[in-house]
């Protein structure tokens, strides 16, 4: 198995009208993945602020013998990034409320940075709450690419964790692939046929990809796999919300190309319009 379980995550607050439901979101996990929990405020420390957090922390969670507070001034990007590298961070925790009208492209935006930035990986959390809600269903992403081993583990441990009903592995696969003129029956049936033989292929590579996970992790969850045709990013996104899945699982990046400088990437196109609870694996084997 190439995926690490986390053992120390990090959470990144603010004083903000969310942050009680964040850090019930945040000690939970801690205690689903039996990891250590560290949380960074980034801004002025003051005893206000400290008996302010440490009340809520005492609400939520009673036993904090794995959990540690710091406090950090600097640029909230470059101070996370730093703190994850200096606690090795597994993974980072960012929290958000959808009903703000800028949290999808603000929470983007900054996703995007800390996924450039950031040596863990990162998970936003759209939907935090003081009452748990059940991760029922995971999307995580199929690509044909050598990190979707470690991120369909990683789905597969989080579904193992959360007791998930359902993981969804899905490829999105290009239209130039099939794109045939059909302006016939004999087309028609030409393209639908491509469709069916791609479909074949896909679901015998994760057949593979499945086969690499313990038992122990895999067992007595269900999965299906699914082939998407369309851009890549823009596709599998709409599927999570098509069907309202509860968390959706990416990689952090494909093979580094020189034109990536210019061009957006899958993710990037993903975090212009993030359809749910969105985690994103950055490979320690990989980079």
């Amino acid at each position: 198995m190439i995926f690490q379980p986390f053992k120390t995550l990090m959470f990144g607050f603010a004083f903000s009208p969310s942050l009680r439901e964040n850090v019930y979101e945040a000690t939970r996990l801690a205690q689903y993945f039996n990891a250590a929990l560290i949380f960074v405020h980034v801004g002025q420390k003051t005893p206000i602020k400290q008996v302010e957090f440490q009340r809520l922390l005492d609400e939520c969670s009673p036993n904090q013998d794995q959990i540690q507070i710091y406090w950090k001034e600097g640029d909230p990007i470059t101070t996370l990034a730093r703190a994850s590298k200096e606690f090795d961070v597994d993974l980072l925790l960012l929290g958000a409320l959808k009903r703000e009208n800028v949290v999808k492209y603000y929470l983007g935006s900054i996703a995007r940075k800390l996924t450039r930035k950031a040596p863990c990986s990162v998970l936003l959390m759209l939907n935090p709450s003081v009452d748990r809600s059940p991760c029922k269903h995971i999307v995580v992403n199929g690509f044909d690419s050598p990190q979707t081993q470690e991120t369909v583990e990683a789905a597969f441990y989080i579904g193992k964790a959360l007791a998930s009903d359902k993981i969804t592995l899905v490829e999105e696969v290009s239209q130039s692939r099939v794109t045939v003129s059909v302006n016939d029956d004999r087309s028609l049936r030409k393209v639908t046929l491509r469709k069916e033989k791609i479909d074949r292929e896909e679901k015998m590579r994760f057949i593979d990809i499945i086969k690499k996970i313990p038992d122990t992790i895999t067992e007595g969850l269900k999965y299906e796999t699914q082939s998407i045709f369309g851009r890549r990013g823009y596709s599998i996104g709409h599927y999570a919300r098509v069907v309202r899945a509860d968390l959706l699982v990416m990689n952090a990046k494909e093979e580094q190309r020189f034109f990536h400088r210019f061009f957006p990437s899958d993710l990037d196109h993903m975090l212009t319009e993030i359809p749910t609870d969105l985690l994103i694996i950055r490979s320690k084997t990989y980079g």
